[in-house]
Order: structure tokens, then C-alpha cells, then sequence
């Protein structure tokens, strides 16, 4: 019982719901145009890196926790954070490398994990 009320509720709901409506958005694309499931796919990483580059993702990460940084938008902001990163540290070639190291350090380690535990 102690677990439970430590479960901050709002943060799940918000986290649902933010979650929820980037997946209602690309359910809509795909029921009312005729994109293919990879041009969506390129539209909502585009998105992310576009609004992460700009620093307005950062407040819907804030916001939703999760809800931001599971979907693939999440994964474009993960990609231009990373570059914007690394190009401070190395100049422009980090740029090219930034977005790679920083989504690979993330999801390499999810996949790692989620292999080990369910196999």
C-alpha cells in the first residue's frame, strides 16, 4: 500500500493523456489522408527535432514526463537535443554525431533491458 500512495496520479494522468492525444494525431493521419505509416513516422520525428531545436518540447516534456518522451516525437527531440549538445563540445561535426550518441545512449539501454527481462 505504501508503493500506491507514493504514485504521484496527476503526473500519470497527465502523462495519459499528452501520450494519448500524439497517438489520436497520428491515428487521424492515417484514417483521413492517404500518408503511409513512414511518411507519418518522418512527420512526428521531424516535429519533435523541429519543436526540441527550438526548445519547446522541453516544456512538454516538463509537463507530461513520459507522455513526451515515449512517442517518436520524443525521439526527434532526443535526436536535436543530442546534436545541440554535442555541437558546444565538439563544433560542427557534432552536429552529424550528437543526435546519434544521444538516442543511442538512451534507447540502447532500453532495448537492453527490455531483452534481458523478457527473454
Amino acid at each position: 500500500m505504501e508503493f500506491l500512495s507514493s504514485i504521484d496520479w496527476m503526473q500519470m494522468l497527465r502523462c495519459f493523456i499528452v501520450g494519448g492525444l500524439i497517438c489520436i494525431i497520428g491515428q487521424i493521419l492515417i484514417d483521413k489522408t492517404k500518408l503511409t505509416p513512414a511518411r507519418i513516422l518522418v512527420i512526428f520525428v521531424t516535429t519533435g527535432a523541429v519543436l526540441g531545436g527550438l526548445g519547446i518540447y522541453q516544456h512538454l516534456v516538463d509537463f507530461a514526463g513520459c507522455g513526451a518522451t515515449v512517442p517518436l516525437t520524443g525521439f526527434g527531440n532526443a535526436l536535436a537535443k543530442g546534436a545541440i549538445d554535442e555541437v558546444s563540445k565538439s563544433g560542427l561535426l557534432g552536429a552529424f554525431i550528437g543526435g546519434t550518441k544521444a538516442a543511442a545512449r538512451r534507447y540502447f539501454g532500453c532495448n537492453l533491458l527490455s531483452g534481458t527481462l523478457l527473454h
